[in-house]
């Protein structure tokens, strides 16, 4: 019997052999993809077209591509990106190098198709936009920094990622521990640019923590992982009692500071009835983007924390983050800023609800007046009144510098009409001068000022 040492060592013999053979194949005909031109002649590739029409039919994607953003990486002779514009589609070519038969190819074709000589780990939204599909079919492996290739991809993709990549388990066994081979410098194949090796576990574990959610293994065919995965969940009947959000927070920094530019994790800390959950059944949103949970722990009989990778893709401006468990519906938004500066965050957009009147703001513990401690469990106080009369607690958020802190607590009327509103502070607030308003069913009462000290200030 062979043992699991042996086992790797003759497919990596023999990988590195089929390699070998079909590098020497490809620079015989000069061409990886075949091409059929519009008068039925083909230019022999490496991949005849029965080849390549199987490979792209591997993936759920529609016919009818007009109207949709495609983007090809590691396009070479460009088949992909043709049969992509083909489908209506339009189409952003990118390769690391400029392959002079992509545009013999094109000019045959009368293709409209652009083309990009760029490292895919260096391309963003400001310089090519975004993409409903983004095709990366046999280039991971060729990835000195394949999960950051994979993060660029997601913050480039609106809705659907379509990959196949080597891999060193066949047949898949997705169950298995994560493992990446990483080759230092010709162990694969005799090429110095062959970087890395998944097995099938870690390859669907690297799309997660790019930052897509339900990454699909479709199967392994000639070694290659074939995967598809979203940036959006999918849309299914909810019923039930929603979550109630508590705070939201940087999970690195515990404020309300994010930034595109930074790998940042954000924590949501919220209730719920449900129970059992955890990163299969917690489904987090910010923007129009899902976001998968690295973690989620019960922290109270119904209080629950989430932890996850900011969404990829968005930036500078307001987003609203919602959270579903199980079956439920999603929760009310609170929104957080990405890429705002303090002046901006304090410029609020929302309508004015002037009936609404603060009368008071103090530390919801100590009841400081106009003076909050930061720290942990640090909670605000605010005294209102004019509210609506049938208001909710869930309606409620007190907005701070323009980003929500759901409210946990509202009080009956005092005799003057006012009514105390608690909300919970992120733990590292920087300590300074904010304004804080209520917000109520989609409007904004007229901001007071508050201060925001450190304990042994």
């Amino acid at each position: 019997m062979l043992t699991c040492e042996k086992m790797h060592r003759a497919y990596t013999t023999e990988t590195h052999e089929e390699i070998s053979r079909l590098i020497g194949k490809l620079k015989e005909l000069g061409w990886y993809h075949s091409i059929e031109l519009p008068d039925g002649r083909v230019i022999p590739g490496l991949l005849t077209l029965e080849q390549l029409r199987t490979r792209i039919g591997r993936f759920p994607l529609p016919a009818d591509l007009t109207g949709k953003r495609v983007l090809d990486i590691g396009a070479w002779d460009g088949w992909f990106t043709f049969e992509m514009e083909r489908r209506g589609a339009q189409v952003l070519a990118v390769d690391s190098a400029r392959q002079e038969t992509f545009f013999e190819a094109k000019k045959l074709l009368d293709s409209k198709a652009e083309y990009l000589v760029e490292d895919v780990c260096y391309l963003t939204p400001e310089q090519v936009g975004y993409f409903d599909i983004v095709l990366f079919f046999g280039v991971l492996y060729h990835l000195k920094h394949p999960l950051l290739a994979l993060e660029r991809l997601c913050a480039l993709s609106t809705d659907m990622l379509c990959m196949d990549t080597l891999v060193i388990d066949e047949p898949a066994r997705p169950g298995d521990r994560p493992i990446l081979e990483f080759y230092e410098t010709t162990e694969l194949g005799g090429q110095y640019d062959n970087w890395c090796a998944p097995n099938t576990s870690c390859l669907l574990a690297m799309v997660r923590t790019a930052g897509f959610v339900n990454p699909r293994l479709i199967g392994v065919h000639d070694t290659r992982g074939v995967v598809v995965a979203y940036r959006k969940w999918p849309q299914i009947p909810r019923s039930g009692e929603a979550p109630e959000i508590v705070c939201v927070e940087n999970a690195w920094t515990r404020d309300h500071t994010f930034r595109s530019d930074r790998d940042h994790y954000f924590s949501v800390w919220f209730n719920t009835p449900h129970t059992g959950l955890n990163c299969d059944n917690v489904y987090l949103q910010v923007g129009p983007y899902a976001c998968r949970p690295a973690g989620v722990s019960n922290v109270s009989p119904s209080g629950w924390h989430a932890v996850a990778k900011l969404a990829p893709g968005l930036s500078h401006g307001w987003f609203d983050v919602t959270v579903a468990a199980g079956g439920s519906p999603f929760s009310r938004p609170a929104r957080i800023p990405i890429d705002l500066t303090r002046a901006e965050r304090r410029i609020s957009n929302a309508a004015r609800l002037t009936e609404i009147e603060i009368a008071g703001i103090t530390d919801g513990k100590t009841y400081e007046y106009n003076r909050v401690r930061s720290g942990k469990e640090s909670c605000v106080s605010v005294w209102a009144r004019r509210l609506p009369a049938d208001v909710s607690r869930a309606e409620l958020a007190l907005r701070l510098d323009g980003a929500d802190l759901p409210a946990v607590f509202l009080g009956e009327p005092d005799e003057n009409g006012y009514r105390q509103i608690n909300a919970m502070l992120p733990a590292w607030m920087a300590p300074g001068d904010y304004f804080l308003s209520v917000c109520c069913r989609g409007a904004e009462s007229e901001p007071s000022p508050v201060e925001i000290y450190k304990p042994d200030q």
